[in-house]
């Protein structure tokens, strides 16, 4: 558990996102999720929007610890069977448990972002080792636009995680689907 402070608050704020939705964020409901006193938010994030751009900032340093941390365990894949077996972990893991929490305030602060530039800024997407081996693993099928590809499979995964979210499927991926999606890319 972060001992920092600024972290902890953080860490409160993004599950009173994901459970209570951008309405439910308070500097109150940050305190009570945080287990501090009334107040304790306020004085280390005087606004509401201060107290966004630090849930950003701290949602994003968690997503880019995990892909890197996923991209440096996981070999490039030799074959699109084991490319679509590690996409669809890494959707599973966006839908359950502590990956949900976050996907699903990533979700409300990318809608949030859309009003707010230095939230868009902040939430960016960035280069990581998890993305550099499905580009590597496209490279190597020959194709010659494997950074577009890379971004056009990526973002397909990430629809559907978001359909299966929001309801659409009953809340899991299946490899087939995910198959399915490389495949596409392949050809």
């Amino acid at each position: 558990m972060p001992t920092d402070r600024r972290t902890v608050l953080a860490d409160a704020a993004i599950t009173v996102l994901a459970e209570a939705g951008i309405r439910g964020l308070t500097h109150r409901a940050v305190d009570r999720a945080a287990n501090l006193p009334p107040g304790t938010t306020s004085a280390y994030f005087r606004t509401r929007q201060a107290l966004l751009i630090a849930l950003v900032r701290r949602l994003v340093a968690l997503d880019q610890a995990e892909l890197q941390a996923t991209g440096e365990r996981t070999p490039v894949p030799r074959t699109a069977a084991e490319l679509a077996a590690g996409l669809a972990a890494f959707a599973e893991r966006r839908l359950t448990g502590e990956g949900r929490r976050r996907t699903l305030a990533r979700y409300a602060c990318a809608i949030e972002s859309v009003h707010h530039v230095e939230l868009r800024e902040i939430l960016v997407s960035r280069r990581n080792v998890a993305r550099q081996v499905v580009r590597d693993f496209l490279a190597a099928q020959g194709l010659t636009d494997a950074d577009e590809r890379t971004v056009t499979l990526l973002t397909c995964v990430d629809g559907l995680i978001f359909d299966r979210l929001v309801g659409g499927g009953g809340g899991s991926v299946s490899a087939a689907e995910i198959h399915r999606l490389v495949t596409a890319a392949l050809h």
